[in-house]
């Protein structure tokens, strides 16, 4: 029998969503954020008139005693991505602006690995996998995956960290991230890592997922494994979107609130594997599609309009003095006015373009996306849509984090970006959690002596 699940830092649910596809039974989680438990409790237990798995609380002021009874003999897997605002670049940059003694380093978020380890050892955990930034490894001194290898290592673990591509696994986005696997040397072997699903194929999306990290002098770093060759290429953007509804086809459109649990029909049967996997994930294919919600950019809906795919924000300002331009020449308002400067505000943004200029971006549909952030619950402007002038839906992201189509967000439209952001995209934790069965499979069927 597989060893249950314990999911911790669970966000809405895209790694428990993963294994619980592999065939795993989630039998708890915490979550801090109220919004993002009931997200997940909704998808992962109420559909299947099953008990709520995951509880909203702080796991600092938890015990692991307090979530043994929900795990039998078989034992558990601890999983889980402990918050990266503290090593992220962006989770640096806003604690930053905060102050200057609010340095990342001093951020107590950076410090809850320990909690996740005391959970580990609390639970007795048969294997461990974490996820996270790859500026987990560079917290001031501290290079965080080593730290707690170092530490499983002595608790009797076989373990290792890689730099793992989400777009190698199917998912339509350019994401790396640190994946950190271990095994209690008492079971017999080490868990292996996924082979690639997909490869890079598209030249003009140059060596994204192939940088070298100087990451071979660290004693637990593990190479990535290489696509054999004749995998399918990345999944693009363009293969994400191409069947989901058309909700804003011109800059004139008149704008609609759409509530994220009404479902609109899909604009045309899935046209490749990844849509089909997308509208079948929980068994019964989704005749109809929620989450259509998207932000309202009245200014904007022009500019994204005359935007080419993989324009960013420096395009976007050019465009925008050409559309004031434009309209100067029907209003004639002399400069220095106040019906001068009321329509220049009116039209052109009003960001920094020497240091804003990555902060817009166009998605090309003959890509994947670049990474999403939790930052889409403030807009969407790092993510707008390839043929039409705005930004992605709440669908859409979900598209671009590989969530099915099924998957419902029953929040407000910025507590679901920020959910979608936060997560781990669950094609990926699919084949992580296929990694981790194989062992298990492999010692239950006599493999392992």
């Amino acid at each position: 029998m597989l060893p249950k699940v314990v999911d911790l830092f669970s966000g809405c649910g895209g790694l428990a969503l993963g294994f619980q596809k592999a065939g795993f039974d989630i039998a708890s989680g915490i979550e801090l954020m109220p919004e993002a438990v009931k997200t997940i409790n909704y998808n992962l237990s109420y559909r299947y008139d099953k008990e709520a798995k995951h509880i909203c609380g702080d796991i600092t002021q938890m015990n692991p005693d307090s979530i043994k009874i929900n795990i039998g003999q078989e034992g558990c897997i601890v999983i889980g991505g402990p918050p990266c605002q503290a090593y992220s670049i962006a989770g640096r940059g806003k604690l930053r602006s905060l102050g200057e003694d609010r340095i990342h380093t001093k951020d107590a978020r950076g410090y809850l690995y320990q909690d996740y380890l005391r959970f580990i050892y609390g639970l007795d955990a048969r294997a461990v996998v974490m996820e996270n930034v790859p500026e987990s490894t560079n917290f001031g001194e501290k290079n965080i995956p080593e730290e707690v290898s170092e530490s499983l290592k002595e608790h009797g673990y076989s373990v290792f960290w890689t730099v793992l591509n989400a777009a190698n696994y199917g998912v339509p986005q350019l994401r790396e991230r640190v994946i950190l696997m271990g095994i209690k040397k008492n079971e017999g072997r080490s868990i292996e890592l996924p082979m690639p699903t997909n490869i890079n194929r598209l030249d003009t999306v140059g060596n994204y997922g192939n940088r070298i990290h100087n990451f071979e002098q660290c004693k637990y770093y593990c190479m990535p494994p290489m696509p054999i060759g004749n995998e399918p290429q990345w999944v693009t953007v363009g293969d994400a979107f191409s069947d989901l509804p058309v909700l804003f086809p011109t800059a004139d459109s008149k704008y609609k609130p759409i509530s994220l649990n009404i479902e609109y029909q899909y604009k045309s049967d899935p046209r490749n594997e990844y849509q089909i996997i997308m509208r079948n994930w929980f068994g019964e294919p989704t005749m109809a599609v929620s989450g259509n919600s998207f932000r309202k950019n009245s200014r904007d809906f022009q500019i994204f309009e005359r935007m080419e795919q993989g324009d960013n924000y420096i395009r976007a300002s050019e465009i925008a003095d050409q559309l004031f331009e434009e309209a100067l020449e029907l209003y004639q308002f002399e400069f220095g006015t106040n019906e001068y400067e009321k329509l220049h505000k009116s039209i052109v943004p009003v960001y920094d373009r020497n240091s804003f200029e990555s902060k817009w971006r166009k998605l090309d549909e003959d890509k994947p996306s670049h990474t999403l952030v939790a930052h889409l619950a403030k807009d969407t402007y790092s993510h707008i849509h390839p043929t039409e002038p705005r930004g992605i839906s709440v669908r859409e992201a979900a598209r671009l984090q590989s969530f099915p189509d099924d998957f419902y967000f029953d929040c407000g439209m910025s507590d679901a970006y920020k959910q979608i952001g936060n997560a781990v995209p669950p094609l990926f934790a699919y084949a992580i959690a296929k990694a981790v069965k194989k062992a298990f499979e492999e010692e239950e069927n006599g493999i392992i002596e």
